[in-house]
């Protein structure tokens, strides 16, 4: 892939901090903007912008199942709560050739804001130390 892509393109339009892990792969972490290490990457023909959100705790994992899956169908506009191994991530793909910068924009937002708005939420769920 020779030059900037359209997502390093609307990194740089929208003003968001960021770090270039690899020519198509995007660390953002941009407190200011509600964007703490997100990581955007480019897979050709998807975009996937996603954040981890915490570990899966040793329990109350089915209360915390039950909230992401109503905070999914409840608070989501853009993307959705899933599992990565033992972890909670936030994730939303777009496709990259329809991917216009208003599209992109929405999505990193959404992101920002459900991170923000469910910090205290899921910090019920937490393991403490």
């Amino acid at each position: 892939m020779a030059g900037m892509t359209k997502v390093e393109s609307y990194l740089m339009d929208l003003d968001i901090a960021y770090q270039e892990l690899s020519p198509t792969s995007f660390y953002i972490d941009d407190t200011d903007k509600g964007l703490p290490g997100v990581i955007v990457s480019l897979d050709e023909p998807i975009v996937t912008i996603g954040a981890h959100v915490m570990q899966v705790p040793a329990g109350k994992r089915e209360a915390l199942y039950e909230r992401l899956l109503r905070l999914n169908s409840t608070d989501m506009v853009h993307g959705a709560y899933g599992l990565d191994g033992d972890d909670v991530v936030l994730i939303d793909t777009l496709e990259y050739d329809t991917m216009d910068k208003r599209e992109f924009e929405a999505a990193i937002d959404s992101i920002g804001l459900a991170l923000s708005k469910h910090y205290s939420v899921l910090g019920a769920f937490r393991d403490r130390a």
